[in-house]
């Protein structure tokens, strides 16, 4: 939980922030990692070892897996449609096929990805066991991409004033490699700050290249997630939340980043004035479900819809799609898909409560959202 330190300082960002962020936006672009990929670490890898790429994953919408770690929609997803855009297409095919139509927005994110660079977790001897494709390289992907997404460079400013561009979550398989490689609480520590202060100096680079709108998720309550709860729970009782079943410590942390995080995200909106920059509060808008599941339609909490047995449905060695994994036969009553992410039914309240309740700093314009598209595409498929 907050310290009064950091409440005093939350305060204080929330005085001096806007009260909405003006302006729609005419493009979607995303950096982040499995909770925002849409196929890229599948088109990048070999498709037979991607359990994403197999079914049930994409079951709910899609109707076939997309290589996103969920049966259906994303929040990142739910969030073009509400903005009336079209989801952002993933990297990976773009740059296979040489398309050069992404005026409208393309999705960076891979799953696995981390906040801090490759080289620096080889030196401390962290080992990622998923990608490499970092928040550098992703944010270099963009570069990359400018000159087709912007046409010319005279036109960047005008095109990229009314993007939006979502950054992260960034942090949660940091946090994640490390913790299952032992590291202290005092590591961990050193490494929030590092990897928030990568996260907004991505800001202020993506804001110095003209973007106009940039949307930074935190941490989500990891100690409600059925991995986390497999890896890091026992029979101390005292280490759960009552009221939820998540554990206390993990979702402490995810909240002392998340604090960590504002307080920059504050620092760069006195360097940006003209710019405007989001906080989106997926801890707090995910934890409403946690806290009144019955509320939002869901009868299953901490356990996972898709896995292999045990007390949360969560196999350490058998992910969602790797056989014998067995599927719920209705995720829309779950809010964990597959253990580390979210099904699409809990994807939808989330989204919702971003942009209708005060889960996002400064609150979204009301006026951005395409009610017709909103209303249409959070109804169950």
């Amino acid at each position: 939980m907050f310290n009064s330190f950091q409440f005093i300082v939350f305060s204080i960002i929330l005085f001096i922030i806007p009260q909405s962020a003006s302006g729609c936006y005419t493009s979607i672009f995303v950096l982040g990692d499995s909770l925002s990929d849409n196929g890229n670490l599948l088109g990048f890898s070999a498709p037979k070892i991607i359990h994403q790429g197999r079914p049930p994953n994409g079951e709910t919408y899609f109707h076939h897996p997309t290589g996103r770690c969920c049966d259906g929609r994303l929040i990142i997803d739910f969030l073009a449609q509400s903005f009336g855009l079209p989801i952002p297409p993933p990297y990976v095919g773009i740059k296979k096929a040489n398309n050069t139509d992404v005026h409208a927005g393309v999705n960076f994110a891979v799953a696995g990805a981390r906040a801090l660079d490759t080289a620096f977790y080889d030196d401390i001897g962290i080992i990622d066991p998923v990608t490499n494709d970092t928040l550098r390289v992703q944010l270099d992907w963009f570069k990359e991409l400018l000159p087709s997404i912007c046409g010319s460079k005279a036109d960047c400013g005008n095109q990229l004033k009314t993007s939006l561009v979502v950054v992260g979550p960034f942090g949660g398989n940091d946090y994640r490699y490390a913790l299952f490689q032992g590291t202290s609480m005092e590591e961990r520590k050193l490494l929030a700050h590092l990897i928030t202060n990568a996260v907004v100096s991505a800001v202020n680079e993506l804001i110095e290249l003209g973007v106009g709108t940039v949307m930074v998720p935190g941490l989500v309550p990891d100690g409600c997630l059925a991995v986390s709860l497999t890896y890091f729970g026992g029979s101390n009782m005292d280490i759960y939340d009552p009221s939820t079943g998540c554990i206390i410590w993990l979702n402490e942390f995810a909240e002392y980043h998340n604090g960590l995080l504002q307080m920059k995200l504050n620092m760069a909106r006195e360097r940006n004035p003209s710019a405007t920059i989001i906080y989106a509060d997926y801890y707090n808008a995910i934890m409403q479900l946690y806290h009144n599941p019955k509320k939002y339609g869901f009868r299953k909490t901490n356990a996972a819809c898709c896995g292999d047995g045990g007390p949360y449905n969560y196999n350490k060695g058998v992910q969602c799609g790797d056989p014998p994994t067995t599927v719920c036969p209705d995720p829309s009553l779950y809010i964990n898909w597959d253990g580390p992410h979210f099904t699409e039914a809990a994807n939808r309240w989330v989204t919702s409560a971003l942009l209708k309740g005060p889960y996002t700093i400064p609150h979204i314009d009301a006026s951005c959202i395409s009610e017709v598209a909103s209303s249409r595409k959070f109804t169950k498929a």
